[in-house]
């Protein structure tokens, strides 16, 4: 019946026999394009559930370099394995830039010395301490056991934009002294390699592999940069961008980088 009213509804046979055995030509296109229907129908619906159980997406992430370069590698690669359908677009700038992205809706994750926001969820990774980056020749590096502040006095000090982070009255006349301000981590130490001046960084943000340049910690100083992984509302996320989050929080950060949770 339900074939017969089809027909009346379309004004035309669909069967070229009574039988209903042998479709017409016009049968025969009718039912092609049926099933392609049907088939875009179940596809949609596997979508659906791919999305719902974070088997596809598209997750968007904002990192400091340093993060993204010493700490998340692991991490994607782990995460991707595990979710072979998934996509995952990663930027990496300044902590500035990286909290405007989340405030803005163009990120789902962020990895970054961010304070609390309003409206964003922040979730604490790891400290790490800050220290004078110099190249490997320079003076303080031949004898750095007791360096403090003032021995940064009168130095060519390259600011950067986590120097805001450290509050020690002995640091503020070195970065009132600074003429130069870098905020990329690249630029910066390719500054320090190149002789222009020293800086101060976390321990994370200086490559291993860069041997012309040293870390020199700061004797009975305690400034250290706290890094923290920052998402909008939980139930903002998408179920992909939940699954990065607890990939990332279930990483052993403190135990493989040697920093402190």
């Amino acid at each position: 019946m339900m074939l017969r009213q089809f027909e009346d509804h379309i004004g035309a046979p669909l069967f070229a026999t009574a039988r209903k055995s042998r479709l017409t030509p016009l049968g025969e296109q009718v039912y092609n394009e049926a099933r392609r229907e049907l088939d875009h129908f179940d596809r949609t619906v596997s979508a659906i559930k791919g999305l719902s159980r974070a088997e596809m997406g598209f997750v968007r992430v904002a990192a400091t370099p340093s993060v993204a370069t010493a700490l998340l590698p692991p991490i994607l690669h782990a995460f991707l394995c595990a979710h072979p359908n998934l996509q995952l677009d990663m930027r990496d700038m300044t902590s500035a830039a990286v909290q405007q992205e989340l405030e803005r809706d163009r990120a789902d994750v962020g990895i970054a010395s961010i304070g609390p926001v309003p409206g964003l969820d922040r979730h604490r990774l790891f400290s790490d301490p800050f220290g004078v980056v110099c190249r490997a020749d320079h003076r303080m590096a031949k004898d750095w056991s007791d360096l403090t502040w003032a021995d940064l006095v009168g130095e060519d000090f390259i600011a950067n934009g986590l120097c805001a982070q450290i509050s020690d009255p002995g640091f503020r006349p070195v970065l009132e002294a600074s003429r130069l301000s870098v905020p990329n981590t690249a630029s910066l130490l390719g500054l320090v390699r190149a002789g222009v001046g020293i800086s101060l960084l976390p321990k994370l943000a200086v490559p291993p592999e860069y041997t012309d340049i040293v870390f020199l910690p700061l004797k009975d100083i305690e400034a250290r940069r706290e890094v923290w992984l920052v998402t909008q509302p939980r139930q903002m996320l998408t179920p992909a961008a939940r699954a990065f989050v607890k990939a990332v929080r279930g990483a052993d950060i403190p135990k493989r980088h040697g920093v402190w949770a």
